[in-house]
């Protein structure tokens, strides 16, 4: 009997080797523990904080964007009542003969500065 269960045991060993051999390595599908149920419920809470985390950044990044775009539609309003204002400035001097006419529109609006005698 002893001959025997060395027998099984030289068989049994044979089949394990012959299985590492044939390449089929890892975890077999449909066959799941206790740790693994767990680690998937992690997995799936790291995913959803996240979305969480890539849903807050992409808030911030519109909110930036859109402070952003409105003071560049401040910018804009204020450089075309500049250049209506030079337009403005630029038809006046159309108008006016006299180059006194001229100092004192250009006094008028801040391009001269008003010399002081002292």
């Amino acid at each position: 009997m002893d001959c025997d269960s060395m027998q099984m045991a030289i068989t049994e060993e044979h089949h394990s080797t012959e299985r590492k051999e044939c390449g089929r390595r890892g975890r077999k599908p449909g066959r799941k523990t206790s740790s693994e149920k767990v680690d998937v419920k992690a997995k799936l809470e790291r995913s959803r904080q996240s979305a969480r985390e890539c849903r807050a950044r992409k808030k911030l990044r519109y909110q930036y964007l859109e402070e952003l775009v409105a003071d560049r539609e401040k910018a804009v309003i204020a450089l075309r009542a500049e250049l209506e204002r030079f337009m403005q400035c630029d038809r006046r001097l159309d108008e006016v003969a006299s180059p006194n006419d001229i100092d004192q529109l250009l006094k008028d609006i801040g391009i001269l500065k008003q010399e002081t005698f002292t």
